[in-house]
């Protein structure tokens, strides 16, 4: 060996994990090039970057789904080759991704114990795979009945499943990918105190979020990756928002929310005392007018939603109104709403929004197949359609821009772009937006601000929906406030503030401070 070769670094004991100059290729794309990492016993790491940053490739080669082209991997100081997850999970490298692992058809305990089955003389012990399955679920303060069928449980109790089956045995490390994505404030907030209890037990986790709220909450050390590259590694202590923003997008916080002219022009659409069937909201009366955005705040379970899902014909009206441009409606449907202008954004575009193993062409163009543009005498109409959706797409600015591509190869930002995309494929003209930047990067975030600031400017009503409050405050001219399922407060300009808004999230003779969990962070 040459003596001026350069000596392999060392892992230190205190190491969990390190990377050492792993890069990764993919057919046209360097998604990592050279990146170091590192992950120490107890604490969490938080991996930090835009949507195409490189933090799933990063994830998935520590997790065993592929190995780097180049690079080295230590585990506990020993070099180690990964050659799939199951050899990962072996030695106690357990992961959490957002699409789940779990088989649908079976049981909770089914799945928390599959590969881990229980038996006595060569028979099955369900006895004793339930005790199991209770037990985890019981430490975890998961309310799941052990004998559900998976298929018929809410996304946020399968993303409890997931986890649970992440931390059965000993493991040495946990990646957790936007674990609470699906799961409200209570929920998450007892993830967050399950956390600490892996970190005193010496557990090493890699998190991913795009909520500075919950790097501020977990965060020991946050490394970001920009462009499949290692920008830096700082203390949470000196991560805050404007300095991780900058890192991360090359601007300034400041540069977020757009400069949006409004001017609030004729009713396009009114709500008059609307219930539901369900009784999730209650005697709703609001109205936006063509060239303003309106948002709707409220706690997770106020009703907020449900207002969209009501308006556009998903939830059964029970009494009340909703008017489309002076046309009175008692019976809402969404083919009767498509057709007056009227398109709906939903917060989970996976399960309600898109055709995941359909290209990005057909999702576009998904709700406009009646038009004329698009078919004829029940025929598609296959160059005009490819020729809408490309054009919806370039406004949108899809990365890459590949229409024919399968939607679930995209990443979330770009996903949503494709649902935001079917409102340009119509004459729409009212807007309802639930959540639109949910689990996406700021650098989508911005697109998605800029694409709302110019619906406004063009003439459209825009409804916001938005358990993020600077959204509200930053982008709408007036916002409504939901609480349990009523309208509490309609706040318009120099009275729409952060301090107006919080004071009608909780009950008159509620004190916040004292509600503790249940205030937002944001």
């Amino acid at each position: 060996m040459s003596s001026d070769a350069p000596a392999p670094t060392p892992t230190p004991p205190d190491e969990v994990l390190r990377l050492i100059g792993v890069t990764k290729r993919f057919p046209g794309v360097l998604a990592l090039d050279k990146v170091d990492f590192d992950l120490r016993p107890g604490e969490v790491h938080v991996l930090f970057g835009e949507n195409g940053a490189g933090k799933s490739t990063l994830i998935n080669i520590i997790a065993g789904s592929f190995p780097p082209d180049e690079g080295t991997m230590r585990l506990r100081g020993r070099p180690i080759r990964l050659h799939s997850p199951h050899h990962a999970r072996e030695l106690g490298i357990n992961a959490v991704f957002q699409e789940f692992s779990l088989v649908p058809t079976l049981s909770v305990q089914d799945n928390l114990t599959l590969g881990r089955e229980r038996t006595r003389a060569g028979v099955l012990d369900k006895r004793g795979l339930r005790r199991d399955a209770e037990a985890v679920l019981a430490s975890l303060g998961f309310a799941l009945d052990p004998r559900a069928t998976v298929e018929r449980l809410s996304r946020a109790e399968q993303q409890m499943v997931e986890i649970a089956k992440a931390v059965q045995g000993d493991p040495a490390m946990l990646i957790l990918d936007e674990p609470t994505a699906s799961l409200t404030d209570n929920e998450a907030n007892r993830l967050f105190a399950l956390i600490e209890r892996l970190k005193a037990q010496g557990i090493g986790i890699i998190y991913i979020t795009h909520r500075m709220q919950e790097i501020h909450r977990v965060a020991d050390r946050i490394t970001v990756l920009r462009d499949g590259r290692h920008v830096a590694t700082l203390g949470a202590s000196e991560a805050s928002e404007a300095r991780l923003v900058e890192l991360m997008t090359g601007r300034t916080v400041e540069a977020l929310y757009p400069t949006i002219h409004q001017e609030p022009g004729e009713i396009l659409l009114r709500t008059e005392r609307l219930t539901t069937a369900s009784g999730r909201i209650n005697d709703v009366s609001i109205e936006a007018r063509a060239g303003e955005i309106v948002g709707i705040a409220g706690l997770v379970g106020s009703g907020k939603s449900e207002v969209a899902r009501a308006i556009f014909g998903l939830d059964p009206i029970a009494s009340g109104t909703v008017e489309i441009a002076g046309e009175r409606m008692t019976r809402p449907t969404p083919r009767g709403m498509l057709r007056r202008g009227v398109v709906y954004v939903p917060p989970d575009r996976r399960a309600e929004g898109l055709v995941m193993t359909r290209p990005v062409r057909e999702n576009v163009s998904l709700a406009s197949l009646d038009l004329p543009t698009f078919s004829r005498v029940g025929w598609l109409n296959r160059s005009r359609e490819r020729a809408v959706a490309t054009q919806a797409m370039q406004r949108l600015n899809l990365r890459p821009p590949n229409i024919e591509r399968q939607v679930a190869t995209f990443s979330g930002g770009n996903q949503q772009k494709v649902v935001l995309g079917r409102g340009l494929t119509r004459d729409t003209r009212v807007f309802l937006f639930a959540e639109p930047t949910t689990g996406v990067d700021v650098g989508a975030k911005v697109e998605i601000y800029e694409f709302m600031k110019e619906l406004c400017e063009q003439g459209a009503a825009v409804v916001l929906i938005s358990s993020d409050l600077p959204e509200i405050l930053h982008l709408a001219s007036r916002a409504y406030v939901m609480h349990r399922g009523r309208l509490r407060a309609e706040l318009v300009g120099a009275d729409l503030t952060e301090a107006a808004v919080l004071s009608h999230f909780f009950d008159p003779d509620a004190n916040p401070a004292a509600a503790g969990s249940a205030v937002p962070a944001y």
